[in-house]
């Protein structure tokens, strides 16, 4: 029951590392965004993100997931940490929550 907790835990601190990402061309965090599409913990606590972009064209397209990749790998909590992208679905701004479209003016 300890260890659930502590993956809950890390889930969360996770979280917390991707929202200090912004996407530079728009002044709100990635995972508000709603680019985050899954965070994956296994017991060795390997950590696997699944995100998206706003484009496949997307000028940050290299960097931005190197970015969450690096962020996450530094945490003490973490052993390892993997991205992959898809685009399946693709993003919309519908994705995006409430607090992110309120930043953006669209509420």
């Amino acid at each position: 029951m300890e260890a659930e907790i502590d993956m809950a835990e890390l889930g969360e601190k996770i979280i917390e590392v991707i929202k200090t990402i912004y996407d530079p061309e728009i002044p709100v965090d990635i995972y508000e965004l709603g680019l985050i599409y899954d965070v994956f913990i296994n017991e060795d606590r390997e950590v696997k993100i699944l995100m998206t972009l706003t484009t496949p064209n997307c000028p940050v397209a290299e960097s931005l997931p190197m970015e969450v990749e690096d962020k996450i790998k530094s945490m003490k909590m973490v052993k390892d940490a993997e991205v992959e992208i898809t685009f399946d679905p693709p993003w919309s701004q519908e994705l995006m929550s409430e607090e992110a479209k309120l930043e953006l003016g669209m509420l």
